[in-house]
Formats: C-alpha cells, structure tokens, sequence
C-alpha cells in the first residue's frame, strides 16, 4: 500500500474538515445527500458515457495500481541481465535457457526466450516494443477514466448550484426554510464537486501516470538488456547502458553489486 497516497488523502481531507469547524458553524450544514447524488452519482455516469463499460467496471484494478506501490527492484534485475550477458558470451546463448525458469519476470524470460531460440533481432525488439506499447495503452486508459471524472465533477457540481437556486428561487415569498435549502444546495454541490475532483480524481490520475513512467522504464530496461545480451556486448558496455536509465543515486550501487567497480 502506498502510504504516502493515504496520507495525503487523509492529511487533505482532516484539514478541509478542520476549516469547516473552526468556520464556527460545526460541520452539519455541509452535509448534504442531494449534493453528493448529483456531484458523485452524475458524474459516474457522465463517465459511462464517456467511456467504454469495460473500462469504467475496471475501474477498482485502477485503483489499486493507484494505492499499491511494487518494487520493481531495478538493481537486481540490473544485475541478473549484466550476469546473463557474461554467461552468454562465456557458453554461448543456448547455455542461458538453463536460467529461465530462475527468471520471475515474465516479461524478461519472454525475451530471453526469444534470443536462446535464435529470433532474428528486428523480431525480437518488435515484439517486446508491441508489449510495451500494449501496457503503456492499458496504463493510458486508466489515467484517461479519472482525468474525464475529474473534469466532469466540477461541471456537476455547477449543475447542483443550478438545481439549488432554482429551488430558492421557486420558494421566494413562500416557505424561508426551503429557500435556505436550496442555498444550501447550490453551494455545497459545488464545493463537493471541487473536492473530491480536486482530493481524489486528478491526483489518482496524476498517480497512474507515474506508474507508467516508472513499469515503463523497468520494461525499457530490459528491452535495452535483451538486445545488448543478444548482439554480445561486453557486460561492463551492458551495465554502463542500463545503469544510465536509473537516478544518479542508485548507479554507483548497482555498479558494485554487478562488479562494475
């Protein structure tokens, strides 16, 4: 679980709540049942709407891309390439089907795979890039269903404010408790809108874009050292290419860990 998602949702919403009872009017006037229908529900399906069924049912796996952190351990995976590519060009490349099934990531065994069956190299880079591009889209998707919702929210609750005025002007010279309602209505549907768009849709979808970016890189990775181990680059060339995908920070480790130093 990715601890710093739930702080951050729990830091957002304690200090919005914390505002509202030192505004000295406690918290019930905020609370409103017709707001969080029209700003949530709506909008939910505004984006059954937008986007296809499938994509909307799937929207708890986002979710827990989102609020789930996975270590990709780049430096073991670093080193385990630099380790096939020295065994590689010690035995021959036949010699690493020995190792697949050591190999966890399946992406990683495909390729190597693909070099002990002798695949051409154009072949190779084609087919990991397609599954590259195939997971960058599935990633994409799931940014594009909360960065729609995020838009969609704050328009419902405009909607709201609409619905809530006209209920206070409906009222006007009659019952003054209804007028205040629809008040009340107008504004708090607005500001549920801007709240939970603003907590919880952007930042989930700001969330899966790093996701992307840092499977992407891992992929990447591997990608570069399944090609390098196929072409017999030196391994000492192989991890000078791959350490340079990571921060500065973590190179000169990776580099001892492979016995690069």
């Amino acid at each position: 679980m990715d601890l710093g998602t739930l702080l951050g949702l729990a830091i957002g919403f304690i200090m919005v709540v914390l505002g509202i009872v030192l505004g000295g009017v406690g918290v019930g006037p905020y609370i409103s049942i017709d707001s969080v229908l029209i700003v949530i529900l709506g909008s939910l399906g505004a984006i059954m709407v937008a986007n296809p069924l499938s994509r909307v049912l799937g929207m708890t796996a986002y979710l827990k891309h989102a609020f789930n952190t996975t270590n990709w351990n780049e430096e073991d995976l670093i080193s385990q390439l630099v380790g096939f590519s020295d065994r590689a060009r010690k035995e021959g490349l036949l010699a690493l089907e020995d190792n697949l099934d050591a190999v966890e990531d399946e992406f990683m065994r495909k390729g190597i795979q693909l070099v002990v069956d002798g695949t051409d190299p154009d072949i190779i880079k084609s087919i990991l890039y397609a599954d590259l591009e195939q997971l960058q889209s599935r990633h994409e998707s799931g940014a594009k269903l909360f960065d729609d919702w995020g838009k969609i929210a704050p328009a419902f609750g405009m909607i709201g404010t609409l619905v809530g005025l006209i209920a206070m002007l409906g009222n006007i010279g009659g019952d003054s408790s209804a007028i205040g309602r629809g008040m009340q209505t107008a504004l708090v549907t607005t500001l549920y809108g801007s709240f939970f768009a603003n907590l919880f849709l952007i930042p989930v979808k700001s969330k899966l874009e790093d996701r992307d970016k840092e499977e992407s890189r891992v992929k990447e990775i591997v990608i570069e050292g399944i090609l390098s181990i196929q072409s017999g680059d030196n391994p000492r060339i192989l991890l000078e290419k791959l350490v340079s995908f990571l921060p500065p920070g973590q190179r000169q480790a990776v580099r001892q860990e492979s016995g690069g130093d």
